[in-house]
């Protein structure tokens, strides 16, 4: 496992926490296949029926399923910098390395947030369900200018933050890919903060190709400073998203190093 370091500011001792899978055996990683499966459409269905009577408890719910999930796989999530959250709704834009950055984000940032994700996940018989209930927004990557448009009226109308994996889609190899503008154009036209989030160690945990096997071990959920967008012009998206990019870069590596030192 990789080490990753923490600075936690002048007068507080710095925190170093192992990142990524622990060894596991074949039987764990099936047991935890199922595990996932199972629990994603048991408790996915539950959270559909409580929204229809409470919103509040069906995300209660929600949030609480994905940290049952973590515990029941053997994986541990921590938190770091949840004081950089603003208290006025941002566009959150992790980087995006495995199926479980969702369940990270989901049971461990405060409030109740939105994510943006491509529409094929909203055909899926529960998961779809799941989605569309608690008010995920459908991208079609096949028609931007369309999937900007739905991102405008869902912004508009929701105070709750939306999540945005810059990249348009999980790793397939580890490394983090290039950053497209959406996100950022949004948060200059809406006046929005921009929150990098460094998500650590979630590839090995959930490593891509595998099937949906889920290996014990620890991810970081690691929140930058907020980037303001207020009086910024659209051409700045460009900038942003390589500013964004680079800091969350900056971050990733630092576990890496860390691992090599």
């Amino acid at each position: 496992m990789q080490q990753l370091r923490i600075e936690r500011g002048e007068y507080e001792d710095d925190v170093v926490t192992p990142v990524g899978a622990a060894d596991a055996s074949e039987l764990r990683i099936w047991l935890n296949r199922f595990l996932y499966r199972g629990m994603l459409f048991s408790m996915g269905s539950i959270a559909v029926g409580l929204y229809q009577l409470n919103r509040d408890v069906a995300w209660q719910f929600a949030k609480l399923s994905a940290r049952n999930l973590a515990l029941a796989t053997g994986v541990e999530v921590k938190l770091f910098g949840a004081e950089n959250l603003p208290r006025e709704p941002a566009i959150v834009t992790p980087n995006h390395a495995s199926h479980f950055d969702i369940a990270a984000l989901l049971g461990w940032l405060p409030g109740q947030n939105r994510f943006a994700a491509k529409k094929e996940l909203f055909a899926e018989p529960i998961l779809g369900m799941v989605m569309r209930t608690l008010g995920m927004v459908p991208i079609d990557r096949e028609s931007p200018a369309e999937s900007i448009e739905v991102l405008n009226r869902m912004a508009r109308l929701a105070d709750s933050s939306l999540i945005m994996f810059p990249e348009g889609t999980r790793s397939r190899d580890g490394r983090m890919g290039p950053f497209k503008r959406g996100a950022f154009a949004l948060a200059i036209r809406l006046g929005r903060p921009i929150v990098p989030v460094a998500i650590h160690g979630s590839a090995g945990v959930m490593p891509p190709g595998k099937y949906l096997s889920i290996l014990p071990g620890t991810v970081v959920v690691e929140v930058l400073p907020p980037i303001p967008t207020k009086g910024l012009s659209d051409d700045a998206r460009h900038r942003l998203a390589e500013q964004v990019r680079d800091r969350i870069a900056t971050r990733i590596a630092a576990a890496r190093e860390t691992a090599e030192a």
